[in-house]
């Protein structure tokens, strides 16, 4: 008798991943036997940690890593981010740490972490864990970091970005494979998060509800508990489900646009590297605005706090000139037209 349909499913979506892990893995590999070194520098085989914070999605996601990765050679830790936010949190993460031990995974640690501020408290504690999951791969030296972000969550994450009006890129949620050289990866994508769920019900894995996640102070709970169910309510079921189509839709088209945005750059600078406005005019918006956004970014503006209104305001300058001053972006960027040219710089 096989498992359960929702320890299958989990097992099968993280088997997936592995193979493509290791299959990048073996061309990275391949390539450097170009220009062999020391043997003793190759690892024998790949590491992938989970990132779990005790929940029930990163706990599934990890029991079907200790499961899947000695069926294929792949070494599988874990670490577990104390954002430091409630009492008793580095106790919790300890319980973690021990529970991933339990599992087979190794290595595993307890990383503790200061959330500041900057771009709200749901942003703040984001960048902390990313940095610190960061930091956790290039000390272990591992190839992947796997998330256990649902297909649920990403349909929170398409409405997020609606709400921000952002564009189709916030439209397209988040990325199956994302970081740099590819290191985080969501298997779950495709599952919802009560197949999660099941699958530590049926296996009798501990899991922790976080209170945050309940919280109607995070603009995030409040979609999760009232708003969602308000739109099944009215539209009926298979809200979610639309949702994350949308999100895959809108990447495959915001992937399409910043590739062209890339070629097109370079055909509306001058000898001096400054955008002629004559040429950007002659642009689509979508790709107009991309081109705008990039170069703000270039210029010091932080990305998360550049929004959609921010780059209007910038393309106005190109195709609603009137003399207008020059427009002050987050992270003290100015932009400005100058003699037919956009300049956008630190203020």
């Amino acid at each position: 008798m096989g498992p359960h349909p929702a320890v299958a499913a989990i097992r099968l979506a993280v088997r997936r991943v592995l193979h493509d892990i290791l299959n990048d893995h073996q061309t990275s590999r391949a390539l450097a036997g170009r220009h062999p070194g020391p043997v003793a520098e190759r690892p024998p085989s790949p590491l992938v940690l989970v990132a779990c914070s005790g929940g029930a999605d990163s706990m599934a996601l990890a029991s079907a890593l200790a499961f899947e990765a000695p069926r294929l050679g792949v070494r599988a830790g874990g670490v577990t981010v104390d954002h430091g936010l409630q009492p008793g949190s580095d106790l919790r993460a300890d319980e973690v740490v021990l529970r991933l031990r339990e599992l087979g995974l190794a290595p595993v640690e307890s990383i503790a972490v200061t959330v500041g501020r900057e771009g709200g408290p749901e942003a703040a504690a984001r960048d902390a864990r990313y940095a610190a999951l960061d930091a956790a791969a290039e000390h272990h030296g591992a190839t992947a970091i796997l998330l256990g972000h649902t297909r649920d969550d990403q349909a929170e994450t398409v409405l997020l970005g609606l709400a921000r009006g952002s564009g189709t890129r916030s439209l397209s949620g988040m990325a199956a494979v994302s970081g740099a050289g590819g290191r985080y990866r969501r298997p779950f994508l495709q599952l919802d998060r009560q197949t999660a769920r099941k699958a530590c019900m049926v296996q009798s894995l501990q899991v922790w509800d976080d209170p945050h996640n309940a919280d109607p102070a995070y603009t995030r709970s409040r979609l999760r508990h009232e708003g969602l169910p308000a739109l099944e309510k009215a539209l009926g079921k298979g809200v979610v489900e639309a949702l994350a189509r949308t999100a895959q839709l809108s990447r495959d088209d915001a992937d399409a646009l910043d590739a062209w945005a890339s070629q097109a750059e370079a055909s509306v600078r001058d000898a001096a590297g400054l955008l002629e406005c004559a040429k950007l005019y002659a642009l689509p918006p979508a790709v107009r605005r991309r081109i705008l956004r990039r170069a703000a970014i270039e210029a010091g503006a932080p990305a998360g706090a550049l929004f959609a209104r921010h780059i209007e305001e910038v393309d106005r300058l190109i195709t609603g000139w009137r003399g207008q001053g020059a427009i002050n972006l987050p992270g003290k960027v100015v932009a400005q037209r100058q003699g037919g040219r956009l300049v956008i710089r630190q203020g």
